[in-house]
Parts: C-alpha cells; sequence; structure tokens
C-alpha cells in the first residue's frame, strides 16, 4: 500500500470509530500517548511508512501522517522504527516471573507478551509445595494478574504436566480411564484460558507418550483453532521421524502444528533440512496447519541428563541414579551417552549452565572437556560425578547446529521467532548460573545480525517473524500489529544501533538501540528508565465457537 492511500484508508477509519474526545468539564487531551513522527513497520510485513501513532485507554487510536500534538505524553520517534510489541511464543521466563517481575531482559529489547508452558511442562494444572495456588491454568492466570509484571504472560498447557499428574514417571501407556482424565484436564486448562498445548517428548514423563495419546490429548485444540506445540521425539538422526510422528498427531487431531525450535542438530544431520521443509510444505498442502519457530543461535539449552537415553530416566531421578550403580546397566548408558556426546562434537561443545552444589559452582559457564582435562579428570566421569552431587539436575548448552540452516529456517514463510529463554537480570533473583545468552538477546540478534549486517531478512519480514506471525499463532487477534484497535503494545528502536550483547561468557548482558517499550498503552521502558509495570496475563479461546 502506498503511503498516500495508507494515510488516507486510517484516516477515513478513524472518522468512523474514533468520533469525537469526550467532554467532562475541560477538554481533555484525546490521546493518552502519542509516539511522534517514526518509521512505522506495522508487523503485516507491508512496507513501512512514517506515520504518528495515538493511543488511547490502552489501544491503539490512530495511525496517521499527523496528529496534533494533544497527548499527555509525546514521545520523539524521529529516525527511529516503531513496530509492535515482540511476541515470544515459546519462553522459559516463568522460571523467573514471580521471583522478579520486571522482566529487565525482555522489557529492553521490545518484547511486549511471552507464553510459557513450553515443552510439555506447565505450571499448572498441578498443584506443588511451592505453588499450591495453580492447581488449574485460571489459578495461575489470577496469580499473573495480582502480580503485574512488566509483560503480557499467556501459558500453553504441558501435555508432560498432566501425564506426570495422572499416570507419572514410568514408562507404561496410559489406561482407558488415566487417558480420559488427561483430556478432561486439558479440556480445563483450555476452558481456562491455556494458549495451546506443548509437549516435550525428548523429556520424561512425556517421552513416554505415544502417538495415540497425543492425538486424543490435542483434539481439544481442534474447534478452539489453536496450536499443538511440540519439542518433537528428536532433533538429530531420527529428525525425519519425528517431523512425521508431529504431523501425524496434528492430522489426527485436526489442529495446527507448531514445531518448537527446528533445528537439525550434529553436523551429520545438516543436509536433512531440504527433506524436513518438503514434509512440512507437504502437510501445508494437505491441509494441516504447520508452522515453526527458532532462535537465532547455533546452540541449544537442556539438562545434561538429556545427553543419556530416555530409557535411562524411567521412573525419575531415583531410578535414574541407581542405574548409574549397576555395571551392566551404566555400561550400556555410557556407551549411548558417549554417541551422542559425539553427534554433537564432542566435549567441548558440552558447556555447563547450572548447578546447586558449591563444589561444582566454579563449572558454570565452562566447557565440560577444558574443565574436566584442567581438573585432571575423564569428562564422563565428572559428568557422573557431577549428576550425584546435583541430584541429577545440571543445566547444559550444545553447541550443535548450522549458520546456513539457521538462515534457511528464519527465512522460510513458516518460520517465525522464539527465544526458548528465560528473563535474566544483570542483579537480583533473576541472575542465576550462566544460562543460554538467548534469553536477553534473540529479538535483538534477528534485528542486528539477520536483519542490518547479513540481510537474511528484510526489516518488514523480520518484525512480522516477530511479532503478528507469532501473535497469530497463540489465536491473539488483538496483538502483534500496529493497526487502529489493537492493544498498544508497541517497540521503538533505532535501526543503526540495534544490538545483543549477550553472549555466551556474559548472558545477562541487556540489548542496546531500543528506545522505548509500550505494553497495553503504557510506557513500560524509555532511554533507559522504567516505567509502571503494566503487563496481565493473557487467556485464549475458551470455546469451540469463539472469534
Amino acid at each position: 500500500m502506498k503511503r498516500r492511500a495508507f494515510v488516507q484508508a486510517t484516516l477515513s477509519a478513524g472518522v468512523s470509530r474514533i468520533g469525537a474526545p469526550a467532554l467532562i468539564g475541560l477538554r481533555q487531551p484525546p490521546y493518552d500517548l502519542i509516539l511522534r513522527g517514526g518509521t512505522v513497520v506495522d508487523g503485516t510485513g507491508r512496507p513501512r511508512v512514517r506515520a504518528d501513532v495515538g493511543v488511547r485507554a490502552g489501544r491503539i487510536a490512530a495511525v496517521s501522517a499527523t496528529l496534533p500534538d494533544e497527548a499527555r505524553r509525546v514521545l520523539d520517534c524521529r529516525d527511529r522504527v516503531v513496530a509492535p510489541g515482540f511476541v515470544d511464543v515459546h519462553s522459559h521466563a516463568d522460571g523467573t516471573l514471580f521471583d522478579d517481575p520486571n522482566l529487565e531482559g525482555l522489557v529492553r529489547q521490545g518484547v511486549t507478551t511471552f507464553v510459557c508452558g513450553a515443552d510439555g511442562a506447565s505450571r499448572a494444572p498441578g498443584a506443588t509445595d511451592e505453588a499450591p495456588s495453580h492447581a488449574r491454568v485460571r489459578d495461575l492466570l489470577a496469580a499473573i494478574d495480582a502480580l503485574q509484571p512488566a509483560t503480557n504472560v499467556g501459558t500453553m498447557v504441558g501435555l508432560g504436566t498432566v501425564r506426570g499428574a495422572v499416570v507419572g514417571e514410568d514408562d507404561r501407556a496410559a489406561r482407558p480411564d488415566e487417558l480420559a482424565r488427561m483430556v478432561a484436564m486439558v479440556e480445563a486448562a483450555l476452558g481456562d484460558g491455556a494458549l495451546g498445548a506443548s509437549s516435550g517428548l525428548e523429556y520424561t514423563p512425556g517421552a513416554f507418550a505415544p502417538l495415540e495419546e497425543l492425538i486424543a490429548l490435542c483434539r481439544p485444540l481442534a474447534p478452539r483453532r489453536l496450536a499443538y506445540h511440540t519439542h518433537m521425539r528428536n532433533e538429530d538422526d531420527r529428525l525425519l521421524e519425528a517431523i512425521d510422528e508431529s504431523i501425524a498427531v496434528a492430522r489426527g487431531a485436526g489442529c495446527g502444528l507448531q514445531i518448537s525450535h527446528l533445528k537439525t542438530q550434529g553436523p551429520r544431520n545438516w543436509p536433512k533440512l531440504d527433506e524436513v521443509f518438503a514434509r512440512l510444505d507437504a502437510a501445508r498442502a494437505a491441509g494441516v496447519d504447520a508452522a515453526f519457530d527458532r532462535y537465532p543461535y547455533l546452540a541449544y539449552q537442556t539438562g545434561l541428563t538429556n545427553l543419556f537415553p530416555v530409557w535411562s530416566r524411567d521412573g525419575g531421578t531415583a531410578r535414574f541414579l541407581a542405574r548409574l550403580d549397576d555395571p551392566a546397566t551404566e555400561a550400556r548408558m555410557q556407551r549411548e551417552m558417549r554417541d551422542k556426546v559425539a553427534l554433537i562434537g564432542g566435549w567441548d561443545n558440552v558447556q555447563i549452565t547450572s548447578v546447586s552444589a558449591a563444589e561444582d559452582k566454579p563449572a558454570e559457564g565452562q566447557r565440560l572437556g577444558a574443565y574436566a582435562a584442567a581438573r585432571g579428570t575423564e569428562p564422563y566421569a565428572l559428568t557422573v560425578a557431577m549428576l550425584r552431587r546435583n541430584a541429577a539436575s545440571v543445566g547444559m548448552i550444545g553447541f550443535a547446529m548450522s549458520e546456513a540452516n539457521l538462515e534457511r529456517i528464519l527465512r522460510h514463510p513458516q518460520g517465525m521467532v522464539a527465544s526458548d529463554g528465560g528473563a535474566w537480570a544483570t542483579s537480583g533473583p533473576a541472575h542465576r548460573g550462566v544460562p543460554h545468552p538467548r534469553g536477553s538477546g534473540s529479538f535483538a540478534r534477528v534485528l542486528a545480525r539477520y536483519v542490518r549486517e547479513r540481510g537474511t531478512l528484510s526489516l518488514e519480514e523480520a518484525v512480522r517473524k516477530c511479532s503478528a506471525l507469532p501473535a497469530s499463532r497463540v489465536g491473539l487477534s488483538d496483538r502483534g500489529m500496529v493497526a487502529r484497535g489493537h492493544w498498544a503494545d508497541l517497540v521503538v528502536f533505532d535501526p543503526a544501533r540495534v544490538a545483543d550483547r549477550a553472549d555466551f561468557s556474559d548472558p545477562f548482558r541487556y540489548a542496546e538501540g531500543f528506545t522505548a517499550t509500550v505494553v497495553n498503552g503504557a510506557v513500560a521502558f524509555h532511554e533507559g528508565t522504567r516505567g509502571p509495570r503494566s503487563g496481565r496475563a493473557l487467556r485464549g479461546r475458551r470455546t469451540g465457537d469463539a472469534g
């Protein structure tokens, strides 16, 4: 759309929908906030246009070539891009949410909404000692509203969480009565406002769910037009089989498919991306609404136990550790674990992120091979010792992916950006271990490296993949675009300066080049200064006939 047509359409729509400002004694400013003189990239993929954006009562009230200087607050956005706030549909920021609702690492890179409950693990349903009020998704969402975090927060229902609550940690099929209970839990979670369902099929207990169970648990998504988000059963040697299973779940359930953090892991699997795309494109042509997300890094983060085979984790942590005491079983575990390490390129492609034992704190941020050598220890023996000292809870980063494949995944029409990261801070309770930098840098890195530096994406494409496209995957029809009537979740940044500063040695550094972040019409961040927390819990389509 040309600039003149864009402005005329916006102005004519404004006459019919906005109307005159209310008069209560003295004339009130027509807008609470105006973002003045910026280059609007609206999230749809359409070409950028210079325009003012007016905000009233938390929503975008006008997008116009020029708005009158009548607002409670005006932000000067000249030489800046004004875009929809970024929507992170695969986040683990709930890990620090209730300890630090300021969410500094997110707000300072333009994230205005994140969706948690990924990889099959959600904070509800299922009361715990730590969060007894989260027995249901509605309880979790009420707690988020009471907290009033800095960004909007939604959740998926984790199918691993559901299985753990009903079947437990054992590798067995659910009985018919158990499956019925699980389906009822998913129905209730969606009725409470969950934005989709997720699986983590490399993690227990979700790894023990067969195809038929996954289809049954995903059927309630279909009438709500919500998607099944999956950390697939395999992302390396059996990647193509995992793609086929994911498609089969969506086809059988009649729901959408969102493949989480799509990757081809290990150099010998990098050539499989052509076939991955072919199978997903064929599924779309056959009527499956298939899409995927990815963070802009070549390393993943997981638990160190994930280097061991799934069968060794059957029954939970105690039984996993007990198997290490049985010589024959341990020999098999060691053999398969060493094969996994070789697949990703060796011990120095494993970096320790988090431990609880004081003795192992020096390992945080260290490559396992070099750290073991410095201690005069064999890496596998050190791994087992650390797992024992930390009750098998040790975090790791694995370096195993291809830059060329990452760029192709980002460019694909159905590819979108998601961090798979936490919400970290330079100090306080959200400063823990040495995590992956993706939590503090994903969206900034896309704009800096893959738009400005490498030209992998146009600015318009990148913004769409960070906003409108992910918002649509979780049913947020009134967020993710700079459009009249949408919630005023906005980000302002300097395209020449925007950059990620977090890296694998210091993952807490905030992104730079961001001028302002607006959440539900309130300025949450401006020129380095924080504003009020104005986020809220977001609820999805609770009934099948929802719009």
